[in-house]
């Protein structure tokens, strides 16, 4: 017999299956595309279930035939074997899961302690994402950036999108990498070849499809300003940058890579509306400390998560113990040693708690 919260779920799949084999359906884009990314996450359940019921049907079956065809007999015990198995997935699929995981995300890296030398890493890691986006084939665009002297970033603000309907999305995949994040190398300004250590501080926040958090457009000011250049050189004629500060939080969110004032309007009132609404999860997770504890981490930027060191070629997380010497690939876009570490660690964790 199955549970309610099982048939409620199939029951849901079956609807939006039958929703989006409707043409009318596919003339709202946004809607389609929630539709999409709500099924998909969805179809590993019905799979999973189909899978159970029809061992549980050929086991039935095969102990009937046992009696007449020894052949059945094996085929019953090794369905006796795999039953649990399919169970213990479909258990696994019905844990709770992240509501943003097929989100996209905005994400920000600042320099921190170490000057130039943070400047230089803040732009390593921007590489090291957008390769990373790279190998998704997800689009990925910056939105805002402060150049430094040597050409590395004060602090650079990008957006990351999936291109599909996925179930696991970007945030599914980059939403542990917020936090601090360490480099131990000879910087290219030091003179005595010693190695130094800094730090550059990375925020990622899912960026909601639809409005959340409502804003009152009396809290913002808005100003406009030349878009600028490696350097501080002006790159338009034209006022079409934009900066918008939330001003009862005191959020500051700037764009300067859209084409005109109006595109650069829209798209930091986005940023500033995904910021808020990370804002408000962080704030109901610290309220029930128990809950969501992976989704305060992700927000908390005093938390020291990954060091990379360059004389070793190590990157080592410390919030799972993970440790690897390919720091050259990493910093290439091959995140998937460490990534796959904390997700599994996180369900792990949700899982135990189910127990």
């Amino acid at each position: 017999m199955e549970s309610s919260a099982l048939q409620g779920l199939l029951d849901e799949y079956a609807e939006l299956e039958e929703q989006l084999a409707d043409p009318s359906v596919h003339a709202d884009q946004a809607r389609a595309r929630k539709l999409g990314r709500r099924y998909a996450e969805l179809a590993p359940i019905a799979k999973a279930r189909t899978e159970l019921e029809g061992a549980r049907s050929d086991l039935v079956a095969a102990k009937e035939l046992a009696s007449e065809d020894p052949a059945f007999g094996e085929e019953a015990e090794e369905l006796e074997a795999r039953i649990p198995e399919l169970e213990a997935k479909l258990t696994e699929l019905l844990l709770p899961r992240d509501p943003y995981d097929s989100s996209d995300v905005v994400m920000e890296i600042k320099s921190g302690e170490g000057g130039e030398e943070s400047a230089l890493f803040a732009g390593d890691l921007l590489r090291m994402y957008l390769r990373y986006a790279e190998r998704h084939h997800w689009k990925a665009e910056v939105l805002d950036s402060t150049d430094s002297d040597l050409g590395g970033y004060k602090d650079v603000t990008v957006s990351i999108k999936s291109k599909g309907a996925e179930a696991d999305g970007v945030w599914s995949l980059l939403k542990f990498e917020g936090g601090v994040h360490r480099v131990q190398r000879v910087p290219a300004t030091e003179s005595q070849g010693r190695i130094h250590t800094s730090a550059a501080g990375v925020l990622i926040y899912p960026e909601p499809e639809e409005v959340e958090v409502e804003i009152d457009q009396n809290d913002l000011r808005i100003d406009v300003f030349r878009s600028s250049g490696p350097g501080g050189q002006s790159v338009n004629t034209t006022d079409s940058a934009v900066r918008v500060t939330h001003l009862p939080t005191g959020i500051v969110v700037s764009c300067q890579n859209e084409k005109s004032q109006i595109q650069n309007r829209a798209r930091a009132l986005q940023v500033l509306q995904a910021r808020l609404q990370a804002m408000a999860e962080e704030e109901a997770a610290a309220k029930a400390s128990d809950a969501r504890r992976s989704q305060v981490r992700t927000v908390d930027r005093s938390e020291r998560v990954r060091t990379y060191n360059f004389p070793e070629n190590r990157i080592s997380d410390h919030r799972v113990n993970y440790k690897a010497y390919n720091l050259d690939q990493v910093l290439d876009g091959e995140l998937t040693g460490v990534l796959t570490a904390l997700r599994d660690a996180d369900r792990e964790e949700r899982l135990a708690a189910q127990s």
